[in-house]
């Protein structure tokens, strides 16, 4: 029998770079990701199985142990492990009524840090980004430029952006526009 073959995934943004002098703008590392649906009676079920505690308010988030967990509505969640565990196999391991499906190869993250983060971020997102509004550790779905985003604040001065893979190098280059404009 032949040895089966796993196709090695990379990031669509391999060798991108960035930034400005008061931005830095990297490509995430790959993850394992999962669109999360489940009905309230599950959470508690789920949570247990992937080891974090999945939130339930708007605009919020969870991490533990390499995981994250992102609220994106009422019944939905988006998980992403960096540390190679099998969010899937986590989930079926739950014992709960609930959908997942397995989104790693879809999307793509980039890294935005700096003084100017926010500055940069807002160059096509509408949102308030002061930590007042969107202090660390929120999350929300929205819009950057012409597409649609998940962003998380990771710390005070960086964010994590989410999106389709065929958009990576578009959001990218934003990005990039966005960076120089918030060191000038």
């Amino acid at each position: 029998m032949a040895d089966a073959v796993i196709a090695e995934r990379k990031t669509v943004l391999a060798g991108f770079h960035g930034g400005s002098a008061k931005v830095r703008l990297t490509p995430a590392p790959v993850a394992n990701r999962v669109s999360l649906r489940a009905g309230a009676d599950a959470v508690a079920g789920l949570s247990k199985a992937l080891g974090l505690t999945l939130p339930t308010k708007p605009k919020t988030s969870a991490t533990a142990k390499g995981r994250t967990a992102f609220w994106i509505g009422p019944d939905e969640w988006l998980l992403i492990d960096e540390a190679g565990g099998d969010l899937m196999a986590d989930c079926a391991a739950s014992g709960t009524l609930h959908s997942a499906a397995d989104v790693s190869h879809r999307n793509a993250a980039i890294i935005v840090s700096g003084p100017a983060a926010d500055v940069t971020v807002n160059s096509g997102c509408p949102l308030d980004l002061s930590l007042g509004a969107f202090p660390v550790g929120a999350v929300t779905r929205t819009v950057f430029g012409k597409i649609e985003i998940i962003l998380h604040r990771v710390e005070a001065e960086t964010f994590r952006v989410e999106c389709w893979r065929s958009f990576a190098e578009y959001a990218f280059g934003m990005l990039a526009e966005g960076a120089e404009d918030a060191s000038l």
